[in-house]
């Protein structure tokens, strides 16, 4: 499975710069210079080096070794970069994939299955869709989701009373 880690959002200057707004946790190991990224537009498929990268305004500045002129860099406009996980052994963290799909265990008994991530400012939920239908929104905090296992497809959770109620 690859991961969207960026895209195109227009050329800068004259010489073939672009803007590229990274949505990847790590943009200094996804951009780097002399990264390999592989884009879709469309159809049309990119293999682009990066020659050199600079941050301005949120955004990252990038010259590709493939691009020499402004006139070819608007046509990259709209270029998607995807790429595969970064696998860290440190890292307990899940990426939103991994948790859609999970069967939901509430003392002991399925109860619904996760089917998305909302991520906020201070903490992330996990949305739920009960058996019956019902949605509801879960703090994704240790207290309230105590163990995830991927192998087994299941998400434990330990829910305050009436969170399921509101």
């Amino acid at each position: 499975m690859e991961l969207l880690i960026g895209r195109v959002i227009k050329s800068h200057g004259i010489k073939g710069e672009l803007v590229v707004e990274p949505t990847t946790d790590e943009p200094e190991v996804r951009y780097a210079v002399g990264e390999v990224l592989h884009g879709t537009q469309g159809k049309k498929e990119h293999t682009l080096t990066v020659k050199s990268v600079r941050v301005h305004k949120g955004r990252l500045l990038i010259f590709f070794e493939e691009i020499h002129d402004r006139t070819t860099a608007d046509t990259l406009r709209g270029t998607q970069f995807f790429a595969p996980p970064l696998e860290d052994p440190d890292d307990d963290g899940f990426y939103d994939h991994e948790l859609e799909g999970l069967r939901v265990i509430h003392n002991g008994a399925d109860v619904g299955e996760v089917t998305g991530v909302t991520h906020g400012p201070a903490q992330s939920l996990l949305e739920l869709t009960l058996d019956g239908g019902k949605e509801v929104l879960v703090p994704f905090v240790e207290e309230i989701v105590p163990d995830i296992d991927l192998e087994a497809g299941t998400c434990t959770i330990t829910p305050p009373e009436g969170l399921f109620d509101l």
